[in-house]
């Protein structure tokens, strides 16, 4: 697990608890991100310009859509398994876990994110806009969410 070092005195499990209350505020963030796109995109298909849209840009958007809909089960999936683990002693499991599923959302939301700015710009602009824009905004993700920590990780060294 990379959660946070343990504090000095903390046992085992009171940095268990710690952990997971602070991957519950993430949670927190990520879900009301994620509940914004997906209702934009449960949206989109009862506009009249649906109609409209390309094969390319139909398929980006039911992609979009199921990646949105395992956004929400991902950032639903530790509140579901601290139900059924409640009282059984399996902290340090549950938080391992959770861990893991927040990491994969964000992989997924990044995705969302970047595919529902594609969709916007091939459809209101043009194509070549779309695809800068989704590279740019890979690039982008990259750099804030893996380059970033990885510097500031090294400057603690």
């Amino acid at each position: 697990m990379e959660a946070a070092q343990q504090r000095p005195g903390e046992t085992p499990l009171e940095r268990a608890d710690r952990n997971w209350n602070e991957l519950m505020q993430e949670l927190r963030v990520m879900q009301t991100g994620t509940q914004i796109l997906t209702g934009f995109l449960l949206a989109v298909a009862f506009q009249p310009r649906f109609a409209d849209l390309d094969a390319v840009q139909r398929s980006l958007y039911v992609v979009l859509v199921l990646l949105a809909a395992t956004a929400t089960v991902l950032a639903l999936a530790p509140v579901g398994m601290h139900r059924l683990l409640f009282h059984q002693h399996r902290k340090i499991a549950l938080v391992r876990t959770a861990n893991r599923l927040v990491k994969a959302n964000l992989v997924v939301i990044g995705a969302v994110t970047v595919g529902v700015v594609a969709l916007i710009l091939d459809v209101t602009v043009n194509r070549p806009s779309a695809v800068v824009a989704s590279v740019l905004g890979v690039i982008a993700i990259l750099l804030l969410w893996v380059g970033l920590p990885s510097m500031l990780r090294r400057g603690q060294d």
